[in-house]
């Protein structure tokens, strides 16, 4: 079930990860400091185009094994079909099953602009990337291990099925934001409200501890630290009033 526009989703994509993270650890009933996040590190290998947000698509991998295409020479046009059926915008999820030792990459040039036409946004691989350039000039952003020099046997396992990357699970439909922080799994219920949380977390950052902590040039510091307490404590109590709950600090 989808619940956000895409004017909603077009909002979102203006703050980075952890901000849509500050919003969304008020309105949700999962653990903040366990849930929803990647637990292992990621990197973004195309941070010049800034967060990325859209419905998960997903897809398991085995470059290295080359049983896969003789098992079924089809799949591929079969995965795409699927891709092709889901509303975007879509983040492709890959799992692959060499991980930790990356064989080949199921992303290059090609690929990329394939997946553009079919209304994907970027992808999130546990594997590599290759051709980064030409797929920066796509405009196809990827989270990823790391960088390999070929494809190897790579082709589609399984599709439309829950998958496990970087320590999260993350399941067909599933809403993403990501940038080069990690990436965020937004459940259904979460939805709703998240871009008004996170407009809001942001707004009270702003008006509260930021303007104190940035005006403290050439102040005593006795003076700095009281209006930093004044401030946070009006953060939180902003917080509280907001999601009748206490602030974070």
């Amino acid at each position: 079930m989808r619940c956000l526009s895409h004017s909603d989703l077009l909002q979102l994509k203006r703050w980075n990860t952890p901000t849509i993270y500050n919003g969304w650890e008020q309105i949700t009933k999962k653990n903040p400091g366990a849930e929803a996040f990647n637990i292992e590190e990621t990197r973004d290998f195309m941070p010049q185009l800034g967060p990325m947000v859209g419905y998960a698509v997903t897809v398991v991998i085995e470059p290295s094994n080359p049983k896969h295409r003789k098992a079924n020479p089809d799949a591929g046009a079969e995965y795409r079909r699927y891709v092709a059926g889901v509303p975007g915008p879509k983040i492709v999820v890959v799992q692959d099953l060499d991980k930790p030792r990356v064989i080949g990459s199921f992303w290059g040039e090609v690929n990329s602009n394939v997946h553009r036409a079919l209304g994907c946004v970027g992808t999130i691989t546990d594997g590599a990337i290759r051709d980064v350039d030409e797929m920066t000039n796509a405009g196809f952003k990827a989270l990823a291990r790391r960088l390999c020099v070929g494809h190897a046997h790579v082709h589609p396992v399984r599709w439309n099925c829950e998958v496990e990357v970087f320590g999260r699970k993350v399941r067909p439909g599933d809403l993403i934001h990501a940038d080069k922080h990690g990436f965020l799994v937004i459940a259904p219920e979460d939805q709703p409200d998240l871009l008004d949380a996170a407009r809001f977390m942001d707004s009270n950052e702003c008006t509260t501890v930021i303007p104190v902590a940035r005006g403290s040039a050439g102040r005593r510091t006795e003076d700095i630290l009281t209006d930093l307490d004044r401030s946070i404590v009006q953060f939180s109590a902003n917080v509280k009033a907001k999601f009748k709950r206490d602030g974070e600090w």
